[in-house]
């Protein structure tokens, strides 16, 4: 079971990424990867997405929660840097509750 305060970290660490947005890239690693821009922000979910496969082709199940928060973290790095926020996903898995994932995929466009 997830402690209450646990359950709102998404919240909290967007609130914490999006007030580094414009902060000194020297003073911390948010910053600088905003910064540097998409494109380290994509590479960085990327190589983390990567890992992330590769500890679950392991079966280590601590690495995979390790690399999994790495992953979404960065997600939520990338979310900020398109002005979107973990309710935002909440609201997209929402309206895909409930509805196949077969005709979920075939109603999306092209």
């Amino acid at each position: 079971m997830i402690e209450p305060a646990a359950a709102d970290v998404l919240k909290r660490l967007a609130i914490t990424i999006r007030s580094r947005k414009g902060a000194d890239p020297a003073s911390s690693y948010v910053a600088a990867l905003f910064a540097k821009g998409e494109d380290a922000i994509l590479k960085k979910i990327g190589e983390e997405a990567t890992e992330t496969v590769m500890a679950g082709k392991d079966g280590d199940k601590l690495r995979i929660a390790a690399e999994v928060a790495d992953l979404w973290f960065h997600s939520l790095v990338l979310l900020t840097a398109f002005d979107l926020g973990p309710d935002d996903v909440l609201q997209e898995l929402a309206r895909r509750e409930g509805v196949s994932g077969h005709a979920e995929k075939a109603a999306r466009k092209p």
